[in-house]
């Protein structure tokens, strides 16, 4: 036996989100094309076509509105706009721009993401985000995608998950291959002041082409829960790793909540789940109501008054009921913030597409599949079961 309710208010964002070089393909001017087809970066297997999403977004949306979705999270690419230093692309801005017309022409709300983990192979050749100059070149290249976001986009996410571009630069600093069996390493102190300074110029640079564009960015949440005795532990550890990047949202129309899973913290710091729990394709504990605790600890740190946007969440995995299980659990802990007055604004699952993740393609997180040799789409059950969501707004829970 089931009840429902409805706990999302009327134009709540009911979404999917996706990146650009994870499902484009041929991202060829890329610092990470650069590095898949580097055998010392050990990566596991290169993007190439990805998902053809380049060639076939206009399917991916046709799905997405199919299904029931309001909302498409994509990303726009740096080193497509500006593959040479000073030299912007017309042709991609104009193909940037044909997406977010084809979302609006198809009753789909685009929010679009200016810098998804990628940057041009010249950037980095110049240092990336600590090099002199870095700041004004992003905020440069923010200007430079006025055509795109001018005109019918609500929503702008300038930088994704800078906590993780911090850990990824900490580790490279430290010449770590791998991270450690439970947390993330230490963020790069510059690499951090940087990216918050990049954030603050593109947030001025969406203002200048358009006041009214809501302009925000995404923190990955690792959900830390301290041990009994673990609470300063957990603090200290947690604050240079995901709450300095929270408050310096403070100004911004929004913030972005991005969770999976948890991470405990003993008194001598992360703990690895037990060998018995639960975990996802990306060895990750399977934890649903991680995004519940991201949403009230992001609130706690930021004050009550910004609102929040659950702009990825979702699991990997080969079998969809427990993707629908997952969902579930997780809807029911952001309906439940909602109730507790939390002023939670939308929900976008990652992802829309089974895509590259990042050096192979074996973690499945999509609502739909793609086939790797024809690249042909095919939502998953849980496509159709989130989707119908957002028709409804119907949450089912399970009788108390």
């Amino acid at each position: 036996m089931t009840q429902t309710s409805t706990p999302f208010p009327d134009g709540f964002l009911w979404g999917a989100s996706t990146a650009a070089h994870q499902i484009e393909g041929n991202n060829v001017n890329s610092d990470w094309w650069r590095k898949e087809h580097d055998p010392a970066a050990r990566i596991a297997e290169p993007s190439l076509d990805a998902c053809d999403s380049y060639h076939r977004w206009e399917q991916d949306m046709d799905l997405l509105v199919g299904l029931g979705f309001t909302d498409y999270r994509f990303s726009v690419e740096w080193a497509r706009i500006e593959p040479v230093r000073g030299t912007f692309s017309r042709a991609e801005i104009a193909h940037y721009r044909r997406m977010v017309e084809g979302a609006l022409a198809r009753g789909l709300r685009p929010m679009v993401t200016l810098h998804h983990f990628t940057v041009p192979q010249w950037f980095e050749d110049l240092g990336g985000w600590t090099a002199a100059g870095a700041v004004e070149l992003f905020a440069r290249y923010v200007e430079e995608c006025a055509p795109i976001i001018a005109d019918g986009v609500r929503h702008v996410c300038t930088i994704n998950e800078p906590n993780m571009i911090a850990v990824m630069a900490g580790a490279a600093k430290a010449g770590d291959q791998g991270f450690p069996p439970a947390g993330l390493p230490t963020p790069d102190e510059e690499t951090t002041r940087a990216v918050i300074a990049a954030h603050h110029a593109a947030v001025k640079a969406v203002r200048a082409i358009d006041p009214g564009i809501q302009v925000g960015w995404t923190i990955a949440n690792q959900v830390y829960q301290a041990l009994p005795g673990a609470e300063e532990v957990t603090a200290a550890y947690r604050h240079p790793r995901e709450d300095v990047f929270i408050e310096a949202a403070r100004g911004d129309d929004w913030i972005g909540v991005q969770s999976y899973t948890r991470t405990k913290i003993g008194p001598e710091g992360p703990i690895p789940a037990p060998e018995d729990a639960e975990r996802t394709l990306t060895q990750w504990e399977y934890y649903p109501a991680a995004v519940g605790h991201a949403l009230r600890h992001t609130a706690d740190v930021i004050g009550p008054d910004m609102p929040l946007i659950v702009t990825e969440n979702g699991i990997a995995t080969a079998d969809d009921t427990r993707r629908v299980d997952y969902y579930t659990g997780a809807l029911e802990a952001v309906a439940a913030a909602i109730e507790d007055g939390l002023d939670v604004r939308g929900y976008l699952a990652w992802s829309a597409l089974d895509n590259y993740e990042w050096g192979s393609y074996e973690p499945t997180f999509g609502l739909i599949a793609v086939d790797q040799v024809t690249f042909a789409r095919t939502p998953k059950p849980s496509a159709e079961w989130l989707g119908g969501l957002g028709r409804t707004r119907e949450l089912p829970r399970a009788a108390r």
